[in-house]
């Protein structure tokens, strides 16, 4: 007989790109893996979050999405309503979620706040039932610099101090140590725990793309992850093979469900040219694109450099600079240990940069070539975790009991639009 159902609640944001809910849809899988008693629930604003697969015992909430303008400032995805509008509904939509939902644990994914603070109320809501809260963080935030100018702006480390039980860092320190730099108090970095990366597996029945079938022979996987912002890689890679018909491998490029219609038009005419390049827009089976690849050309986020090591693939990581440095900073230690090889885009895409590389590819060393003690124990050690804080669960009293909690003012954040910039 199963003992008493536990509940753990996973906040992501996604404002932009699949990183966040990919990472989420990765611990909450294997949490209800591990033990079936447990229910996880996923808060995300991601348009794709219902285009994965979960595992019995694990389903979402979907809130109202945003999106990240080029300018920095956030807008409303596809209400007809102003940001703080919008805004405002998802702040009461996680609180209510996490009053009604009574979690035994609270996993907060990246941002301690969350999109302008609206997670707050639902963090204080919870530490007053004696909730545990977690924030899990990524091995690489931002240039240190950088992030502390934000997290200043933001007021974080006090929530880090006052609110979080522990912080979980999805990575290793001799990799990445993700608050170097950061003037936080000691009893914060107490609260740090390195997990190990995530690793990733095959689902039991995946759907093999048909792309793989039409190619004749070995192949490169080229992603740029959710694609926003990778229409500079594919032109490289599409550019590196008009340049140079030496290139020992085929290619299958995945575009991303948010790269522009525009661009994968464009890149899908010029890869039409070449009898062994196939394109396709978005996959949630990326992980069996990658298990049959000779190598992976990519962006470097955070999950796709899981598979990376996850899979042991050969890999060129080209990663962006803007407005983040998470992916080059990622890219370079990676390469320092000798996990993967980069380019540094900001140096010039020269054609012949990336044609040389895609050639050198097959001498190219993989990941498991170099030992790195518990680099892919991320998910084993987040369950211990997670069966320590679930071991005596503690979720306050039911809804209806609990007095109802004001929703205080957000502070202004300057990344967000004001009501003005109204969408029409």
């Amino acid at each position: 007989m199963l003992s008493r159902s536990k509940r753990v609640l996973l906040y992501s944001h996604d404002s932009f790109g699949l990183g966040h809910v990919s990472r989420c849809r990765t611990i909450a899988n294997a949490i209800v893996e591990a033990d079936q008693s447990v229910s996880v629930l996923i808060v995300s604003g991601s348009p794709v979050v219902g285009s994965y697969e979960f595992r019995s015992g694990v389903d979402f909430v979907r809130i109202p999405g945003v999106v990240k303008q080029i300018s920095g400032e956030y807008d409303s995805a596809n209400l007809r309503t102003n940001i703080e509008h919008t805004l405002e509904m998802r702040t009461r939509i996680i609180r209510d979620t996490a009053d009604i939902y009574r979690p035994d644990l609270f996993i907060v994914d990246k941002e301690p706040l969350g999109l302008r603070g609206e997670v707050g109320p639902a963090l204080r809501l919870l530490k007053d039932r004696g909730t545990p809260l977690v924030l899990g963080l990524r091995d690489v935030m931002d240039d240190p610099v950088q992030l502390a100018a934000e997290w200043e702006r933001k007021n974080v480390v006090p929530a880090l101090s006052d609110l979080y039980d522990e912080i979980w860092v999805y990575g290793l320190p001799q990799i990445n140590k993700p608050l170097t730099g950061i003037q936080v108090p000691p009893s914060v970095r107490h609260k740090m725990i390195y997990t190990g990366y995530l690793r990733r597996e095959l689902p039991l029945h995946a759907d093999v793309p048909h792309e793989i079938e039409e190619i004749d022979g070995p192949y490169i996987l080229v992603t740029p992850g959710g694609g926003g912002d990778g229409e500079d890689l594919v032109d490289w890679v599409l550019s590196a093979y008009e340049h140079d018909g030496n290139i020992p491998y085929g290619a299958v490029i995945v575009f991303g469900p948010f790269m522009s219609a525009t661009a994968r038009e464009s890149f899908k005419e010029r890869a039409a040219k070449f009898p062994n390049i196939r394109t396709l827009t978005f996959t949630n089976n990326l992980g069996v694109l990658m298990q049959r690849a000779e190598g992976v050309v990519a962006m470097g986020g955070y999950n796709t450099f899981c598979e990376i090591l996850s899979f042991d693939k050969k890999a060129i990581i080209v990663p962006r600079t803007k407005p983040r440095l998470e992916q080059f900073i990622r890219a370079r230690a990676a390469r320092n240990v000798g996990l993967i090889e980069m380019l540094d885009a900001d140096r010039g895409r020269d054609p012949h940069a990336m044609a040389t590389a895609l050639r050198q590819l097959p001498q190219q060393g993989i990941p498991s070539d170099v030992v790195v003690p518990g680099l892919l124990d991320g998910l084993g050690s987040v369950w211990r975790l997670v069966s320590k804080q679930l071991a005596h669960p503690h979720r306050g009293p039911a809804s209806l009991e609990a007095p109802e909690p004001s929703l205080e003012p957000l502070p202004v954040d300057p990344d967000v639009t004001s009501p003005s910039r109204a969408r029409t």
